[in-house]
């Protein structure tokens, strides 16, 4: 199921490393819903029409030179008219001075207001990163997703597959496990998706008739890595005769998550079949193909031009 998250108020402050000068009473508790920042230059004369109050606002150099023209009460007020909105957060970036009283409107508005030395461009970049990341629609799928060759490859199929021991394998080879079981698929933007591991299985894997083993502790921290984009899908399923099978793989299908198109290839397991090598080729290929070339496509042209140089003959 795809689920939206808020970030906490209180760990974005932590990791922009931002000053709190107040805090409002629902600090600890306060969800950030949106990466968009404001800057509120119409905001201060006045115009609140449209205005977005779930958005975090930032005071830079531009605003406070605005604020300058008033006298100390006047900056006061519209300050006050902005937290009198209730937004999350205000920012004052750059080291610029807070006017005289800020801190007794925003006690009196209950408003946090915050402060950085950073430049504002530079802050709004980062707070929109990370944002951004933290607010990605996101869902969970079973099944092991690896970094293989520098592709982002996760491994679909029911349970006894043998996705965990083929995980194993590419590990042993030298690829990188990101998680197991589950995965937690994250869509950064309207094209990119990124997979992680749920904290609580993170480097662990599971194998029939050993147990639960841990992945770093066994191969060392190079075995494993945080996160990957989603670069290719592999289902794994039993071979069927009755099925029809991709030989030439001149077409890419795909698989859409969260609405974007990842490609996507099936797999059929029987006895003697290395997955480990045909899963390595496969992030190999699926690579090439993103760099334009498609060794299927290839071939079939090939085909063509042959055929139709017999007729010609």
């Amino acid at each position: 199921m795809e689920t939206q998250h808020g970030m906490p108020l209180k760990a974005l402050v932590e990791q922009v490393g931002l000053e709190v000068l107040n805090a409002s009473t629902d600090y600890d508790k306060k969800l950030i819903t949106t990466a968009v920042i404001n800057r509120p230059g119409l905001q201060l004369t006045g115009f609140f029409t449209n205005f977005a109050t779930e958005r975090l606002q930032i005071v830079g150099l531009n605003e406070d030179a605005y604020l300058q023209q008033f006298s100390e009460d006047e900056k006061r007020a519209k300050l006050g008219k902005l937290m009198e909105t209730g937004v999350p957060a205000i920012i004052i970036a750059h080291d610029v001075n807070i006017p005289e009283g800020t801190l007794d409107s925003a006690r009196e508005y209950d408003t946090t207001i915050l402060k950085s030395h950073r430049e504002t461009s530079e802050l709004i970049i980062e707070l929109t990163t990370k944002l951004n990341n933290a607010l990605a629609p996101q869902i969970m799928r079973h099944g092991v997703f690896m970094e293989v060759y520098s592709e982002g490859v996760l491994i679909l199929g029911e349970s006894g597959m043998g996705k965990s021991e083929t995980a194993i394998e590419l590990i042993k080879r030298g690829h990188h496990l990101i998680s197991d079981d589950a995965v937690i698929i994250k869509k950064v933007n309207s094209t990119t998706l990124t997979g992680t591991a749920p904290d609580l299985i993170r480097n662990y894997i599971e194998l029939r008739g050993i147990g639960v083993v841990d992945v770093r502790r066994i191969f060392g921290n190079g075995a494993v890595k945080w996160s990957e984009k989603v670069d290719l899908v592999v289902k794994l399923e039993n071979w069927n005769a009755e099925n029809s099978y991709d030989r030439m793989g001149s077409e890419t299908e795909e698989m859409d998550i969260l609405g974007v198109k990842v490609p996507y290839i099936v797999v059929p397991i029987r006895p003697g079949r290395n997955l480990a090598v045909i899963i390595e080729v496969a992030a190999m290929n699926n690579r090439q193909k993103r760099m334009g070339l498609n060794s299927g496509k290839d071939f079939a042209e090939q085909l063509d031009d042959y055929f139709d140089s017999l007729e010609s003959n």
